[in-house]
């Protein structure tokens, strides 16, 4: 049986990197929510999103977070008219990315709320540790 502090260090180290991932692909789309195709009729930027997957470590037996795949939106694209964009079909109209600002942006708190958490975990078992080891001297 491995050390519980040690365990909820790697369960919180687990969780910060899954987040960090998410709030760079959080990132990813919002600099590209006006990013067109580069020739007529082409597809534009298409929206990246991030799943997770519960794992066992088999070390401390503790279930950790891991990203399962960064997968593609398939939601469409908004098509808008803009006849002197290079990326314009024919008629004027341009694929834009299927990017909305308002869910990236809630997605993105949502990240970064939960890597806080993650943070606080570290820093409470630190805490822990550093208390026994005080207990110990003493």
């Amino acid at each position: 049986m491995s050390d519980p502090l040690l365990s909820s260090l790697r369960i919180a180290a687990s969780g910060l990197q899954a987040q960090s991932t998410r709030m760079r692909i959080v990132s990813e789309n919002i600099a590209n929510t006006q990013t067109t195709g580069q020739t007529p009729g082409s597809d534009p930027y298409q929206r990246k999103t991030v799943s997770f997957q519960s794992e066992l470590d088999r070390l401390t037996g503790a279930e950790m977070v891991s990203v399962r795949n960064v997968g593609r939106d398939a939601a469409p694209f908004v098509v808008e008219h803009d006849p002197g964009n290079p990326a314009a079909d024919e008629n004027g109209y341009v694929k834009m990315p299927n990017v909305r600002m308002l869910v990236e942006m809630a997605d993105m708190r949502d990240a970064n709320r939960a890597y806080e958490a993650n943070v606080q975990v570290v820093k409470q078992a630190r805490e822990i540790i550093n208390m026994t080891i005080d207990l110990l001297r003493n």
